[in-house]
C-alpha cells in the first residue's frame, strides 16, 4: 500500500504541473463531455434546484460551476491551492481543505459530491473517514455521490499501453483483487474500486438506499482516444448506451468512473 503522505504530495505535483484538470472534463478528449453530463444528469434528476451542495474534492469547479448555473449554491473544497483559486475565478465559492476532516457543521448542505477523494486514498480507513465526514456534513433525507475509478478498467489500459508479456502477474492480480494501483502509474491514484466494493463502503459509513452507477458506459474507454469535436452521432451512440447500461451489473464496472448514490438517514 502506497504511504499516503507521499500520495498527498504526488497529487500535489500531479495537478500543479503535470496535469491540466479542468482540461479534462472539456476539451482533453471526448471521454470528458460524456463524463461531466453523465454525472450532472444522475446529481439533477435527485437534488432539487436551489439546494446547497458540497463539492468535496471538487477540482478546478467543472462540476460546481455548471450546477450554479442550473440555480445550486455550491461550496467547493480541494487540497490544491491552484484548483481553488481557479473555481473562485469561476465564481464559486471554494477553499483549501481536506476530504477526510471536513471544516463544516453536521448537515450543512443538502447533498454532497465526492467526485475524486476516493481513488486518492490508499487505505481504507482513509476513504472511510472520508465518506463518513461527508455524510455527516449533509443533512438527513439528502445525497451523497462518491465517485470512483473502476478496477476493471484500470487493468485494460494496461494492456493498451504495454506489453503484458513485459507485465507484472502479481501486480495484475492485487489490482483485481485489493484495488491496488501499478507502483509505475504517473496518475497518484490511491485505490480502484469495483462496484461492489465501492457500493460497501458507503453502506458501511452509513448511507442508505446506495445505488451505482457505471458513469461513461461501454464506450467511454473508446471515446478517451477520440478528440472532442467527434462526430455527434459517435458521441450520442456512446451517452445512449451510457443510459441504458447505467446501473447493470458487471457492465457498469466498463466505465471508467463508477458513481455510487447514497441517501442520508
Amino acid at each position: 500500500m502506497t504511504d499516503q503522505h507521499e500520495l498527498d504530495a504526488r497529487i500535489q505535483s500531479y495537478y500543479s504541473g503535470t496535469f491540466d484538470e479542468g482540461a479534462r472534463l472539456a476539451t482533453r478528449s471526448a471521454q470528458g463531455p460524456l463524463e461531466h453530463q453523465r454525472v450532472q444528469a444522475l446529481i439533477r434528476e435527485r437534488v432539487p434546484a436551489g439546494s446547497s451542495i458540497l463539492d468535496d474534492g471538487g477540482g478546478t469547479g467543472a462540476h460546481g460551476v455548471a450546477l450554479q448555473e442550473h440555480g445550486y449554491d455550491v461550496t467547493l473544497i480541494d487540497p490544491v491551492a491552484q484548483h481553488v483559486a481557479t473555481a473562485e475565478a469561476s465564481g464559486v465559492s471554494a477553499q483549501i481543505g481536506d476530504a477526510r476532516n471536513l471544516p463544516f457543521a453536521d448537515g450543512s448542505f443538502g447533498a454532497t459530491l465526492m467526485l475524486g477523494p476516493l481513488y486518492h486514498l490508499s487505505a481504507e480507513a482513509d476513504r472511510r473517514r472520508a465518506i463518513t465526514e461527508a455524510i455527516r456534513v449533509t443533512s438527513s433525507g439528502g445525497w451523497i455521490f462518491a465517485g470512483a475509478i473502476s478496477r476493471y478498467v484500470a487493468l485494460g489500459q494496461i494492456f493498451l499501453t504495454r506489453d503484458p508479456a513485459n507485465g507484472d502477474v502479481d501486480e495484475w492480480v492485487e489490482l483485481l483483487r485489493d484495488g491496488t494501483p501499478s507502483s509505475r502509474l504517473r496518475f497518484p491514484a490511491g485505490h480502484f474500486h469495483t462496484a461492489e466494493s465501492l457500493e460497501r463502503e458507503l453502506l458501511d459509513a452509513g448511507a442508505v438506499d446506495v445505488h451505482v452507477h457505471g458513469v461513461e458506459g461501454p464506450a467511454g474507454v473508446f471515446l478517451e482516444q477520440l478528440p472532442v469535436d467527434v462526430d455527434p452521432a459517435v458521441a450520442d451512440a456512446a451517452r445512449r448506451l451510457a443510459d441504458e447500461a447505467s446501473d447493470t451489473a458487471g457492465v457498469r464496472d466498463m466505465s471508467a468512473h463508477l458513481l455510487a448514490i447514497g441517501r442520508i438517514p
